[in-house]
């Protein structure tokens, strides 16, 4: 194995354990962490199978298989960062909903104080 599967083959084992441990810790949920161990995943099954890694390139028309994989970590990562910027997005608005609804019980209860004195 040359020194490019090697240096893929760690670079991906130490993603993986990266993930698990953050699972353990519970500083990431299941559901985010998916992403990560799949692409870890695969960049581990393309460095120990060298010959899938050529085949693809050649089927992408690409020279070499550090290229092919530069081309498929982008996609993966992107694809993980676009997953993460929508639950971004959706816990922001998630978040505006619920100040809104607080603010209309505080101004609930101020009201029924005033009311009340």
């Amino acid at each position: 194995m040359d020194r490019f599967h090697l240096l893929l083959t760690a670079l991906s084992l130490i993603l993986i354990l990266t993930v698990l441990r953050s699972l353990r810790q519970e500083r990431i949920r299941v559901e985010h962490s998916v992403s990560w161990l799949f692409g870890g995943m695969l960049l581990l099954v393309l460095s120990l199978f060298p010959g899938l890694l050529s085949r693809f390139a050649a089927w992408l028309g690409l020279e070499g298989a550090p290229l092919a994989i530069l081309l498929l970590a982008l996609v993966v990562f992107v694809g993980i960062f676009y997953r993460q910027s929508r639950a971004i997005s959706e816990l922001k608005d998630m978040n505006i909903t619920l100040t809104q609804r607080l603010a209309i019980v505080e101004f609930e209860l101020r009201s029924r104080d005033e009311a009340g004195s």
